[in-house]
């Protein structure tokens, strides 16, 4: 074997098991020879060769680095499943956000920058975090106050200790009855009982909330108004209007989730009609990467010293350089470009969604990432979420949204962000053929 290759081999095993890590930084080629006693020209080949097998990438200026790995592109689609196409998982990637966002990261790595950033903060953050956050979620003459901008690790946690500022154990909080099933962990954990309310094509149903409270009062709301995980429904201004002066007339808060909300900026949220009765809580997950997270909320003054108590004690505040980090992305306008970039994409994903599923009742929003589907007779939700594992295909069950003994619908949740469009569009067709089929036909195979 060449000298090269074989210098070459034992840096990529050093890669493979992690001595040599994603983003360091590889000696000079000069400090390089010299450490492995080779030649100059040698270690020349020897750079070569790890960026033509795609380990390294050089940087002018700056060096050579280790490449992170790439992630596999072709997931099986039928049996044996090797590995398997993700549509229970739901993060957007588009090919730009990387580049954008290293861009802005590069003045942060600065000795004296990352100084200050590797610091502690608290809920309340920093007074430009607050004012970015302040004018990302404006909306028409709505702009919420930068001193009631609380801060977190992630959307999740924002939600936590939004519902624990509001409902102690015991307490009864008011759902959607299919809903996101994080929240149904978190009222466990906070020993509050999650009530489901009845939905309709606008969402929530009004009467639906005052029924469940002369019943027995409720302590909280939370919703979903925009692009409702799992139905993908989004309520209109007029019902989002209604619930604003339900809120008043009833003494009632709310945790408005509007994660998926920058893919519908046209509609205001819920806490623009009624700020007073309103906790609205939002993050950078979707917008950018579950990886690189920032969660917020705004909160009105009466529960601002609550919800950053519960942030305080649960341990989730945010860490100083994701904040810093966000500031700056929102600062450059990178979330913006990027949040664009998905919108985009979530359009595309609905046209490929239209062409293989079109002929099945399928509840969506051209603006999304994921749909709701009922699934035709014969097929019961459990079935169909074992037969399209058999394909090598992982769908989530209306089960997992259900809140309370409902029955849950014989419908599954596709979500349409993680896969590459490639990959989606053969499972999406995959699916197709299995929904014409029935049960018994794949276990005749």
């Amino acid at each position: 074997m060449d000298d090269y290759r074989r210098v070459a081999d034992e840096v990529a095993a050093e890669i493979a098991a992690g001595r040599l890590r994603p983003g360091d930084r590889l000696p000079t080629q000069r400090d390089f020879a010299r450490r492995r006693a080779i030649a100059a020209s040698t270690a020349a080949r020897v750079y070569k060769e790890l960026v033509r097998r795609g380990l390294t990438v050089g940087e002018v200026g700056r060096g050579t680095f280790v490449r992170a790995a790439a992630p596999s592109l072709d997931p099986a689609l039928a049996e044996p499943a090797g590995s398997r196409v993700d549509l229970e998982l739901n993060f957007a990637s588009v090919p730009e956000q990387t580049g954008l966002l290293a861009e802005s990261l590069a003045p942060l790595l600065r000795p004296d920058v990352l100084a200050s950033s590797l610091g502690p903060v608290g809920a309340a953050g920093t007074a430009p975090a607050r004012g970015r956050v302040a004018e990302l979620l404006a909306h028409g003459d709505w702009r919420p106050d930068p001193e009631r901008v609380l801060f977190a690790g992630n959307g999740r946690q924002a939600i936590a200790a939004a519902m624990a500022a509001l409902a102690a154990p015991g307490a009864r909080v008011g759902v959607e009855e299919l809903t996101y099933p994080v929240v149904r962990a978190i009222a466990g954990r906070l020993g509050v009982t999650l009530v489901p309310l009845a939905v309709d094509a606008a969402g929530l149903v009004p009467e639906a909330v005052e029924a469940a409270v002369r019943k027995t009062p409720l302590d909280a709301l939370y919703l979903q108004p925009t692009l409702h995980n799992p139905l993908s429904r989004t309520m209109p201004v007029t019902r989002r209007a209604e619930l604003a002066d339900l809120l008043t007339r009833l003494d009632l808060y709310a945790v408005e989730d509007a994660i998926w909300s920058f893919l519908r900026p046209d509609l205001p949220p819920l806490a623009a009609l009624a700020p007073g009765r309103t906790v609205l809580v939002d993050s950078l997950s979707k917008r950018l990467a579950p990886g690189l997270t920032l969660g917020f909320a705004v909160v009105p003054a009466s529960l601002g010293a609550g919800v950053s108590t519960a942030l305080r004690s649960g341990g989730w505040t945010p860490m100083r350089f994701a904040l810093d980090a966000a500031t700056r992305w929102l600062s450059e306008g990178v979330v913006g470009a990027v949040a664009g970039a998905k919108r985009r994409e979530a359009a595309a994903r609905q046209a490929l969604v239209a062409r293989h599923l079109g002929e099945f009742a399928l509840d969506s929003d051209p603006h999304s990432f994921s749909c709701w589907w009922e699934l035709p007779p014969p097929w019961r939700a459990d079935t169909f979420v074992a037969a399209a594992a058999r394909h090598g295909i992982a769908v989530t069950p209306a089960a997992a949204f259900a809140v309370g003994r409902r029955r849950a619908p014989n419908a599954v949740r596709l979500g349409l962000a993680s896969p590459p469009a490639d990959v989606l569009a053969r499972a999406l067709a995959t699916l197709a053929d299995l929904a014409r089929s029935t049960p018994d036909d794949q276990i005749a195979e």
